[in-house]
């Protein structure tokens, strides 16, 4: 039989590692034992030293350590690269995920991969994985820049004449916009505007003689367009005031499926947010969700505001929550629990969540692609949102001119600005701020898949390159 003194030497140490694995930790400056919080450290690339508070880790990232409550000061190193450092307040008992530190390089010279004389637009796919060359406005030649590679494969894709209207009529003036990818990286939608007449066409990069004039196929005018899904048949788009949904295979057109809406935005696929006006009352705007399939939109909020009160609404998912963010003028109100499934729970299964204000009118609203963060933007002010912690973080883009582009996503939680005709990246509440290289303004920038690469547009003394910064160090 066990003595009691064995008995209670495991009752001791069975209570001890519950103690340790519940984060309870010995203070030695007040003597007692208090239970702790718990940081998870990730870095790309991986293989960094962590210091907490000046003591340094045994273990490199990825890694974690458990900490008592209160604020720290992480940082993280590795050799070739800048340090990453954070100030975070951890409360008791919680987990701080520190996984989106991106390692910047010490030295990061911008290295030309191909020169043209000319750049009007350049336009990058959602994942990194290409590039579109728009040389000039006035002409349907693009190049097409394969970045999945290191090796950057070229070629030139041109319209046929015979898939844009009016192509061979004396005295007509064109113009060719690149609009948007699709998620998969193989379908482009471009706006061609001939005289005072506007058309939209779906550029396929991998079989240019299968790409679409969709105004013709289906005889309808398009204000704005967005691609559903990776096939590139389906596509949600503004008619007039009505968001419809296009079945380029089919060739068919949908009922209204909202009505009175002013702007859109399509989630996943098949989630639609928009703004608009009250069916019943012109002098009030709404904001709402419609999901592919539902019988009628869901309104999420109606607002008596004047129209000169900016009003948008950004959508996402993050772990098992789906989230809205709502601005009305400076304010932030964000929603979760799960989207409407029937006009008879509207508002009812998205609850309030949290709540911020930026300075001045938020202009631009957006999730982070994986829904981590939300950024609220007026010009160079901004407003960075943590999903996860309920945190807040204000910044600004130093620029010499006042002529700031809306941030743009770099990945889930870096954003990318090129004010001052220099690329920066931050993360999404202003810290670990880097100045990638010089870029021209207006131009496209995006990270590879892999990480490995940072392309943007730079300026050469007889036009252009597309120049790439190593982000991963051999």
């Amino acid at each position: 039989m066990l003595s009691i003194g064995m008995i209670l030497l495991i009752l001791v140490g069975v209570t001890t590692i519950v103690l340790i694995i519940l984060g309870y930790q010995y203070d030695s400056q007040s003597g007692q034992v208090e239970q702790g919080a718990l940081l998870q450290y990730e870095t790309q690339p991986i293989g960094a030293t962590v210091t907490v508070d000046g003591r340094i880790l045994s273990g490199k990232t990825p890694t974690k350590s458990s900490v008592l409550a209160g604020t720290h000061t992480v940082a993280m190193t590795k050799s070739g690269y800048e340090t990453w450092t954070k100030t975070v307040n951890v409360k008791a008992g919680t987990l701080t995920w520190l996984d989106y530190a991106r390692l910047v390089p010490v030295n990061r010279p911008a290295v030309s991969v191909m020169s043209f004389p000319k750049a009007f637009n350049t336009l990058a796919s959602t994942q990194g994985q290409a590039l579109l060359v728009q040389p000039d406005q006035a002409s349907p030649v693009f190049t097409l820049v394969d970045l999945s590679t290191d090796s950057t494969p070229q070629s030139t894709i041109t319209l046929p004449t015979s898939l844009y209207s009016e192509a061979t009529t004396a005295g007509m003036i064109h113009s060719f916009r690149l609009d948007s990818w699709d998620t998969a990286g193989r379908y482009v939608l471009i706006q061609h505007t001939y005289g005072d007449k506007n058309e939209w066409i779906e550029l396929d990069t991998k079989n240019v003689s299968a790409s679409i004039n969709i105004t013709k196929l289906l005889d309808i005018s398009i204000s704005s367009a967005a691609f559903s899904g990776t096939n590139g048949s389906t596509l949600f788009v503004l008619n007039k005031t009505d968001i419809r949904k296009l079945d380029l295979s089919a060739a068919t057109i949908s009922r209204s499926l909202v009505p009175n809406v002013t702007s859109f935005g399509v989630y996943d696929s098949d989630l639609i947010s928009y703004v608009g006006t009250d069916a019943t009352d012109a002098s009030k705007r709404v904001v709402g969700v419609y999901r592919d399939g539902d019988s009628a939109p869901h309104v999420l909020r109606t607002t008596s505001s004047d129209a000169s009160v900016p009003l948008h609404v950004a959508t996402s998912r993050y772990f098992n929550n789906d989230y809205v963010a709502i601005s009305e003028g400076s304010k932030v109100d964000i929603l979760y629990g799960s989207y409407p499934s029937s006009p008879n729970d509207d508002g009812k299964s998205l609850v309030a969540y949290d709540s911020f204000d930026l300075a001045q009118n938020v202009n631009q609203l957006s999730f982070s692609p994986k829904g981590y963060h939300i950024l609220a933007q007026n010009g160079a002010s901004f407003a960075g949102y943590d999903i996860e912690h309920k945190l807040t973080g204000m910044s600004s883009v130093t620029a010499a001119t006042t002529d700031v582009r809306p941030l743009q996503w770099l990945d889930n939680s870096y954003m990318w600005s090129d004010a001052d005709n220099e690329l920066t990246i931050r993360e999404f509440d202003g810290t670990n701020v880097h100045t990638i290289s010089a870029s021209v303004f207006g131009q496209a920038a995006t990270l590879t898949k892999d990480g490995k690469y940072i392309y943007s547009i730079g300026k050469t003394s007889t036009g252009y390159q597309l120049q790439r910064v190593r982000m991963l160090l051999p």
